[in-house]
């Protein structure tokens, strides 16, 4: 399920996939293939499975989260007796804001696939939270200094570093997080559970898998140049040229678990109603969140031969996102914006529906 995005020819798709795999960097220095939960200790779980080709295994360390190390984190209370809704509402052509975020620091660390064990992964760019490493936890996070416009959200965004060469590239500024509903009935969204995690992507992924991806919007991008499963060989040498790419998260939860072992199976993406053009969640995962777009732009352009990610090649983007919003902002943020069917900026005004007010003060907080 695709946002937005642009008529790609025959020819561009084809070269794009011309790419070759080349094998790229997984998550290293700890082996992530513990042994598997016993089926009766999480029955049900396998019903909503990753189909992906590569996936991430449960840490085998216990944390604040996970006290037994199994990678399952059962949500409290956990959400049953949803069905995915069908209904059609009023068309709203938006049902978004922003919560845009900047850079705060870079680190080697992953709190979701690598808890408690810092240096286990690749180069990781932190946005959010500024505490976030790999001893991050629910408690950890929640109420943490933020870069985010909003004080009330202290989740941790990161995804893998940025290199040109030996440089490290870093986006400057505060990067454009979407939160907007992935379903057609976007008045059936409702806000993350505290404490929700999850991996967008994979590391280890081909080139075809990328651009397969149902979270691909449009690419690596620069100039004139869309739909680049790698990044481009070369981008204009304009100061207001910059490498960008935009990426959607899966949005229906299985309302069980905030984590899972491979960090993906308790979310899905939103699927087709049959016979007709509508989004919705499919029955094992029925619960709409919001769905996150990552709009990342990083200040590199003119030859590009050097540019890298820290997990490899550019196909091998992906990213991570831990919840520890505020809740009485989050939810107030969702049911004005998404269910109510707006494009808000991160204060959630709607430019075109100034009548419809704003969510948030002049500071980002709720009045």
């Amino acid at each position: 399920m695709r946002i937005r995005g642009r008529t790609l020819s025959a020819l561009l798709l084809a070269a794009a996939l011309g790419v070759s795999a080349l094998t790229v960097d997984a998550y290293t220095a700890v082996a992530d293939g513990a042994a598997p939960a016993p089926a009766s200790a999480h029955a049900g779980h396998a019903a909503g499975a990753s189909t992906g080709a590569h996936v991430m295994g449960a840490s085998a360390l216990p944390s604040a989260d996970d006290a037994d190390g199994d990678g399952y984190i059962p949500a409290v209370p956990q959400v049953t007796g949803v069905t995915p809704s069908d209904r059609t509402p009023a068309p709203a052509y938006h049902h978004e804001f922003q919560a845009n975020c900047s850079v705060t620091h870079t680190a080697p660390d992953d709190p979701i696939v690598y808890p408690g064990q810092p240096g286990a992964s690749h180069d990781h760019t932190f946005m959010g939270n500024t505490s976030t490493n790999a001893h991050s936890t629910t408690a950890s996070l929640t109420g943490g200094a933020t870069t985010c416009n909003a004080p009330a959200d202290s989740s941790a965004y990161w995804m893998p570093s940025l290199f040109k060469g030996d440089q490290k590239i870093l986006p400057v500024g505060p990067q454009v997080i979407y939160y907007k509903s992935g379903v057609t009935d976007y008045t059936s969204v409702r806000p993350f559970p505290k404490g929700l995690r999850f991996v967008v992507g994979s590391p280890m992924q081909s080139a075809q898998e990328f651009r397969g991806h149902k979270g691909f919007v449009e690419g690596w991008e620069c100039g004139d140049s869309f739909f680049n499963v790698d990044f481009p060989a070369s981008c204009p040498s304009r100061p207001d040229v910059q490498l960008n790419i935009r990426f959607q998260a899966p949005s229906c939860w299985n309302g069980l678990y905030l984590d899972t072992p491979d960090h993906k199976s308790h979310m899905a993406y939103p699927v087709v109603k049959p016979g007709t053009n509508d989004n919705m969640c499919p029955a094992s995962h029925p619960v709409a969140l919001p769905m996150i777009e990552f709009k990342m732009a990083f200040p590199v352009n003119g030859d590009m031969s050097q540019v890298r990610l820290s997990s490899g090649r550019g196909y091998s983007f992906h990213y991570d996102f831990f919840n520890a919003w505020e809740e009485r902002t989050l939810k107030a943020l969702v049911d004005h914006c998404i269910v109510g069917g707006l494009q808000c900026d991160t204060r959630g005004y709607d430019l075109y529906h100034p009548e419809r007010g704003t969510v948030l003060n002049a500071d980002h907080r709720l009045p």
